[in-house]
């Protein structure tokens, strides 16, 4: 099985990284989210993301693909925002992907809804940040998963 954990848990053990990568998804309100089809096959979605202090949670409408994608599997992936660098890439603050499961919560309290809208929080597998080095003439790829904890890796 799949080592997986709670943001929470994340944020306590790594709380610099863990801001980095809420601050790439927060840069825009839309993100992708990619669910598995009853075949197999990947189904991507425009979906909303929200980053609290102890969770990553989304919400659907019930009936949607997306809902009854994550109802037969809940394994997802979620891309952050994808803003375009200014040609000299000083101040691109990257992207951001996470993976995980996604097990269903009680609505936000805070959260706009549609009657009978469903919310999930996101148990994570993966977290990866990508951005540009300094000097910038590579990326850094940052990566942090349950069993090892952070990684870096420069890209030229």
């Amino acid at each position: 099985m799949t080592p997986r954990t709670r943001w929470a848990e994340l944020r306590a053990c790594d709380p610099a990284f863990a801001d980095a990568v809420t601050a790439v998804f927060d840069s825009g309100t839309h993100k992708v989210l990619a669910t598995l089809r009853a075949d197999g096959s990947p189904r991507v979605s425009g979906t909303e993301f929200v980053i609290t202090e102890d969770e990553l949670l989304v919400g659907m409408m019930p009936r949607s693909l997306k809902a009854r994608d994550v109802a037969r599997d809940p394994r997802v992936a979620i891309h952050s925002p994808t803003l375009e660098p200014p040609a000299d890439l000083a101040g691109w603050i990257g992207d951001a992907r996470m993976a995980g499961v996604l097990v269903p919560v009680d609505a936000p309290g805070h959260a706009p809804m549609v009657p009978g809208s469903v919310f999930f929080a996101l148990i994570v597998t993966e977290v990866v940040l990508t951005r540009v080095g300094d000097p910038a003439d590579h990326l850094v790829i940052d990566s942090w998963h349950p069993r090892r904890g952070r990684s870096t890796q420069a890209v030229r």
